[in-house]
């Protein structure tokens, strides 16, 4: 099997690129899997919070502060580097200032009490912000690379790179961390090392994608005059443009239910592990990584089989499996029962989360790709608003019982599954290249 098959690709595109692209993914998957999923979740809430019941309430308020600030702000920087053709230019920004404030989370031991909790929340806020930027971004490389029926195939080669790239950050981390625990040395010493290891295999990794992928948008007429009120009155015409494509609508609905699910076990697995469960750190980097190893399975091998029978079906798949997962976490009390539910979730966050930036490709008009991604980011980051932050509410009002909460996760995948039902891919993409004449 090719690796990066032609046919997948549009025409001129040349393999380099599709590699370069992928590379980004690998890049920065390294920071949700190190900061927001295994390491630095766990150590806030345990470490900084000293496991109090509004721990898990504050990391989640942190994250959500952070996805607020995306939501609102993502889709005039999308409509703003549609028009400049800058998606590039401003991916380098974004970058940057993710890897940055990524390696000064190293700098929260230093402060104690509140202060650190205070200290460590601003910082997330920041480089996840930034993080989700990039993220956006990149995504709206995606349909100038693939063909509509090949959009599942690249999207899931950069998810599987985007988990390997995850993994090999989280083993550098779990090397270290399992030597400075044989040295005796406390979780804060060896955290902030993982967060400069995160940051600093972030922006290398990052080098090869500004590298080799080039910008193809060209800017608008009289670009260079365009202000940032400009985007906001086109954003908002994005808004009443995007209600005439009525399954790139439900899609937005169905992303903002089932991905709220998706984000509570991307940034709460470890806390639930540790807390509940009752791993140890260096065991829950070892679930972490194995939990990587899977969604990369399921990220490359769904990217295929989805082009086969469909994106909708597929999804649709993923998120019975989610549904699973919930139920299965929230019942087992034993760490190899906890172990099977994660081995499914990581198969179906990779194949689910592929399948849903595909859909969009496919359902996008090609000339405001940026804008309807920044529409996408939007309700990506409102799932992550309602998700975790539901949870941590949840959590705190059952008193500390997060059994309650991950059951309350199983509803939001089943909203995701009704609200796929009235998506038709045949002719939301006949809706978005009849737009593009």
């Amino acid at each position: 099997m090719e690796l990066f098959p032609t046919s997948a690709l549009n025409p001129g595109v040349r393999k380099r690129e599709v590699f370069g692209w992928a590379m980004y993914d690998f890049a920065n998957s390294g920071y949700t899997t190190v900061v927001i999923t295994a390491v630095f979740a766990a150590y806030f809430v345990g470490d900084l919070a000293k496991g109090a019941p509004w721990g898990a309430f504050a990391w989640t308020l942190s994250l959500s502060i952070a996805y607020a600030i995306v939501m609102f702000t993502m889709p005039v920087i999308g409509a703003w580097a549609d028009l400049r053709a800058a998606k590039k230019r401003v991916l380098m920004l974004a970058t940057a200032a993710c890897v940055l404030s990524t390696a000064a989370l190293a700098l929260t031991p230093r402060a104690s009490g509140i202060a650190a909790v205070a200290l460590a929340m601003l910082l997330v806020v920041v480089s996840n912000t930034f993080y989700s930027y990039g993220e956006s971004l990149t995504g709206a490389f995606l349909p100038e690379l693939a063909t509509a029926d090949g959009m599942g195939k690249v999207s899931g080669w950069g998810w599987a790179f985007g988990y390997i790239g995850g993994m090999l950050t989280l083993g550098l981390c779990l090397a270290y961390v399992l030597w400075a625990q044989a040295q005796g040395l406390p979780a804060s010493h060896f955290v902030p090392v993982t967060m400069l290891v995160t940051a600093a295999m972030y922006g290398v990794a990052a080098c090869a994608t500004f590298a080799l992928l080039p910008e193809r948008a060209r800017p608008v007429a009289d670009a260079g005059r365009v202000s940032w009120g400009d985007s906001w009155r086109q954003l908002r015409q994005t808004f009443e443009q995007a209600r005439a494509f009525s399954d790139f609508m439900w899609l937005l609905a169905c992303t903002v239910a089932y991905q709220g699910g998706v984000a509570v076990a991307i940034t709460l697995a470890a806390v639930y592990a540790e807390q509940v469960i009752g791993f140890k750190p260096q065991e829950t980097m070892v679930l972490i990584f194995a939990l990587n190893l899977a969604a990369a399975i399921g990220a490359f091998g769904f990217g295929y089989l989805q082009d086969c029978i469909g994106h909708k079906v597929s999804l649709s798949a993923t998120l019975v499996a989610w549904i699973a997962v919930c139920l299965i976490a929230g019942s087992v009390t034993s760490k190899g029962g906890f172990w099977c539910a994660a081995a499914i979730a990581g198969l179906s966050m990779g194949s689910s989360q592929s399948a849903g930036r595909a859909m969009t490709g496919v359902l996008a008009p090609p000339q405001q790709l940026g804008q309807f991604f920044g529409l996408w980011s939007f309700a990506t980051r409102l799932a992550s608003i309602i998700g975790p932050l539901s949870y941590g509410v949840i959590t705190w009002m059952a008193g500390g019982n997060q059994r309650v909460a991950i059951f309350a996760t199983t509803g939001l995948f089943i909203a995701g599954l009704l609200l796929l039902v009235p998506i038709d891919m045949r002719r939301g993409r006949v809706a978005a290249l009849g737009a593009a004449r």
